[in-house]
């Protein structure tokens, strides 16, 4: 089969992870090209896959509507070239709502939209920016009416279906992809970059989403042996902020790493301290090299990662005290997650399968 995946850059993100992850996979069989609209990539691409962008630029405003209309023919027509060298295309996965934006009013076909994070949340988030930030994401929202959905968790689908700003054609569940053996391989590999004293360690973007601040609260609550190592964008930005409580001597800010699985398996817990997720693939990453998880019980995600015994390591959102209490009962259980039901459901191959059905 002939699949597409478009999606607005590959830089550093969980869509972006997400995307690639599947693609992979799918490309043992299948024929798998990703088109970034921008021309902007973080991650290293697998060989195995064809990676094509749409604009020479950062292409943030293609989806305007003053230049909608000139980016989507643009789109038909790569489409079109594409079809001429290589035969039908058999389903398209447009992600993020540039890209949802121009396929949604496109003339493409076989296309599935990804809906990689809470509605609500979203929208609530930039209500905060101003009026044209909200009115821009509202119209985004309802460009998927009457469009094919898959929700990347249980929570994401119930959200879209209760509410009334969208109402799909079709929507199902597929949750996102995880290649264990390569996050293993990865999990092993040696960095003298690591540090050797105990250390707890956040995944995520210094956006207001992760609420880095709740975070920085709970922490300074811990034992002061621990280290906090945090995985993010903005290294300056989060060190000055962890001035404000007193624990940026504590902190490791290493940057954006290609391989952060080894930092995650040598960690003492990892902490998930956001208001929102779409899954939350950074829980499932941590189970899978065997590292507890402490995380806020947000929509949507951890709570369908994190279930039997491990959801008593779940919080209230916005709860620094909470957070803290949680990490040391887990730092005092040392629990075993090797076996999360979560890891047997959302193996690559698996969730592959999931996706090339929708071809059919």
């Amino acid at each position: 089969m002939n699949i597409v995946i478009v999606i607005d850059s590959l830089v550093g993100g969980g869509a972006e992870k997400v995307m690639l992850t599947l693609a992979e996979k799918i490309a043992q069989q299948h024929n798998v090209t990703i088109l970034s609209l921008a021309n902007s990539i973080e991650y290293s691409i697998p060989k195995v896959l064809n990676v094509e962008s749409l604009f020479a630029h950062r292409a943030s405003k293609v989806d305007r509507f003053w230049q909608r209309k000139n980016s989507v023919l643009k789109l038909e027509a790569w489409f079109e070239k594409k079809q001429s060298e290589i035969g039908d295309i058999d389903l398209v996965l447009s992600n993020l709502d540039r890209s949802n934006n121009l396929l949604s009013k496109s003339n493409i076909k076989n296309v599935h939209f990804v809906i990689h994070n809470s509605v609500n949340a979203e929208l609530a988030r930039q209500k905060k920016l101003g009026p044209f930030s909200y009115l821009y994401l509202k119209k985004s929202k309802q460009n998927l009416n009457g469009k094919s959905l898959i929700c990347v968790s249980k929570g994401v689908e119930k959200e879209i279906t209760q509410g009334d700003l969208i109402n799909p054609s079709a929507i199902a569940t597929i949750y996102n992809p995880f290649d264990f053996e390569k996050i293993n391989q990865q999990a092993n590999e040696q960095n003298n970059n690591i540090p050797n004293e105990p250390y707890l360690i956040h995944v995520g973007r210094l956006a207001k989403q992760k609420r880095h601040d709740i975070l920085f609260a709970a922490f300074a609550k811990l034992d002061k042996k621990y280290k906090l190592v945090l995985l993010c964008n903005k290294p300056a930005k989060a060190l000055k902020l962890a001035q404000q409580y007193g624990i940026e001597k504590q902190l490791v800010v290493p940057g954006f790493q290609q391989n952060p699985y080894n930092w995650i398996k040598q960690a003492e817990a990892l902490l998930l301290s956001s208001d929102f997720e779409g899954f939350g693939n950074v829980i499932v990453e941590a189970l899978a090299v065997g590292t507890p998880v402490v995380s806020t019980n947000c929509t949507f995600g951890p709570s369908e990662i994190l279930t039997g015994e491990l959801s008593k390591y779940l919080v209230p959102v916005q709860q620094s005290e909470a957070l803290a209490n949680a990490v040391k009962q887990v730092l005092a259980d040392k629990p075993n997650v090797e076996n999360a039901d979560i890891l047997k459901q959302v193996q690559a191959e698996q969730v592959a399968l999931q996706y090339l059905a929708l071809a059919n």
